[in-house]
């Protein structure tokens, strides 16, 4: 199963930036992103940023995540 998950952009580098996600940072590549900016929300996918989305979608679909595996229990 493939699995698209919201995070969080916190530096931006050039066509790289660090995204938050849940409290872990990792690097990601944002060229298919190029509008995203700091402080915007993306959806990661495979090492990517494919698309940026609102706050309140990101916050959405991260209770919708919990919900349907329980990750607090993880």
């Amino acid at each position: 199963m493939c699995l698209a998950i919201p995070g969080k952009i916190v530096k931006k580098e050039n066509d790289k930036g660090l995204v938050d996600i849940g409290g872990v940072k990792k690097e990601f590549i944002l060229s298919l992103v190029p509008e995203a900016k700091e402080g915007d929300w993306v959806i990661i996918h495979t090492g990517f940023a494919i698309q940026t989305l609102s706050e309140e979608d990101a916050q959405e679909t991260l209770r919708l995540l919990n919900e349907s595996f329980d990750i607090k229990s993880i």
